[in-house]
């Protein structure tokens, strides 16, 4: 290699690579120090030669002999970096940490004091790790990076503090998501609505490069028009491409534009048939999209699709038995229920759904008692199970214990199928005038529901 005019600089990364195979140490130490003594691109041969050696104790020792705070450039904390992150990768975090505590002295930047501060929490060491994030910001109080770090640390615990850390200084992306992530998750409308404005106010190209944020943050702010545009600007192309056109479909279909939606849905499952992850979050969208225009047909077969390719998909089988149950095709929906169940015995959703679907039926009540019983035991406060109870004690014929459960699951939820449950019950018990008044409050809430309109043919309006 060398008589074919290799470069000096291969040839030592070569040598230094035979000496570690080797098992001679010495060698290597003194022809990775020859390397070095190149400058930066010296730096990066020999880290690389020891990132890749075989004997990666060998490689910790040759790496802490070689790069120490003497050797390395002082004004190139990239290479420090570089060294510590190896150190870490062969087993020597402590030599890492000496490295940043090192760099910190003779630097003094926000470089420094977050890289440290990551070493230490990385060690279990919060407390220290807090105090060098809060010593940095005292010298650097309005660098992004620092703010960002101590930000993390604070969000578990603190998050509105880590909100008015992240809201002082200079933003950057990372900045505006760890806002608007810890905003959400404390329900603060007012602090999302003063993100999205001042996002809103970034030049045209930072906005289109925040598109896919903006979309998100005019979703919880309950603007879907505006979410819809932002979604639209965001390239298909990119990291959020996907998520984008999925969520538009779904705004299309809240804003009425159903058939569009349904169509977007449609097209992303095709374009996405070779990515499964994608393909299952667009055809189970279809289904969803179908469902709720009451295309029962449409909905069975776009989950018979993605059960194909994950028939033990409980979440999809427990779905697909809610539209045959509710498209009335009662034994097939039983049979999703106790799939579902035979593999995970304690799902809640699906034990109220299989007995409401056997009390709905009108048949194996004993075997609903039981299945709504332990629904209703888990989750005492639900509104779908405490219908669901009512429903049962309905066709039991207790009409005093049917009326008092289902007027508790009405206040708890006022839907068009509790509200028709209800007003069945009141009629059934005598309260006639009652159970018009309650029948017409649910038609208004969906005048489409199948449980609504079964009350209507037998109450009348």
């Amino acid at each position: 290699w060398q008589v074919l005019g290799a470069a000096a600089l291969d040839l030592e990364a070569g040598r230094a690579a035979l000496a570690l195979a080797a098992g001679d140490r010495a060698d290597a130490q003194a022809t990775l120090l020859r390397l070095i003594a190149q400058g930066t691109h010296g730096w990066r041969a020999a880290l690389r030669v020891l990132a890749r050696a075989r004997d990666r104790g060998m490689a910790a020792q040759v790496l802490m002999h070689v790069a120490t705070p003497d050797t390395l450039p002082a004004r190139q904390p990239a290479l420090w970096l570089a060294c510590g992150q190896l150190g870490v990768q062969l087993g020597q975090p402590a030599y890492a940490r000496a490295l940043a505590q090192a760099l910190l002295r003779r630097t003094d930047t926000a470089v420094a004091y977050a890289w440290l501060a990551q070493l230490q929490q990385a060690a279990g060491q919060p407390d220290a790790a807090a105090a060098t994030l809060n010593s940095g910001l005292r010298r650097h109080p309005l660098d992004a990076m620092l703010r960002l770090t101590r930000a993390a640390q604070l969000a578990q615990h603190q998050p509105a503090q880590a909100l008015r850390l992240l809201t002082r200084g200079p933003q950057n992306h990372d900045t505006y998501a760890l806002r608007a992530a810890l905003a959400a998750r404390m329900n603060d409308t007012a602090a999302l609505r003063v993100l999205y404005a001042q996002m809103t106010r970034q030049p045209a190209a930072q906005q289109r490069a925040d598109a896919w944020l903006l979309g998100q943050l005019a979703e919880w702010l309950q603007r879907p028009r505006a979410a819809l545009r932002w979604y639209d600007a965001v390239p298909s192309a990119g990291a959020h491409g996907f998520a984008a056109d999925l969520r538009r479909a779904v705004l299309l279909d809240r804003l009425g534009q159903t058939a569009q939606a349904r169509a977007l849905a449609a097209e992303l499952a095709e374009q996405s048939c070779e990515d499964p992850r994608q393909y299952r979050q667009a055809t189970v969208l279809q289904a969803e999209l179908a469902y709720a225009a009451r295309d029962y047909a449409a909905a069975i077969a776009a989950y018979n699709r993605v059960l194909l390719f994950d028939p033990d998909a409980w979440d999809l089988i427990y779905a697909r038995g809610v539209v045959l149950a509710d498209a009335g095709h009662a034994a097939a929906a039983l049979r999703d229920f106790r799939t579902v169940l035979a593999a995970q015995p304690d799902n809640i959703d699906a034990l109220n759904a299989l007995g409401f679907t056997l009390a709905d039926a009108n048949r194996d009540l004993p075997e609903a008692r039981s299945l709504l019983a332990r629904a209703l035991a888990a989750r005492p406060g639900n509104a779908a199970i405490i219908d669901s109870w009512g429903w049962l004690q309905y066709r039991l014929g207790d009409y005093p214990l049917a009326i008092s459960t289902l007027r508790k699951a009405w206040q708890l939820d006022r839907s068009a199928e509790i509200g028709a449950h209800l007003a069945r019950a009141l009629q059934a018990g005598g309260q006639h005038l009652q159970a018009r008044r309650v029948l017409a409050q649910a038609l208004k809430l969906d005048p489409r529901s199948r449980a609504a309109q079964a009350a209507r043919r037998e109450i009348g309006t």
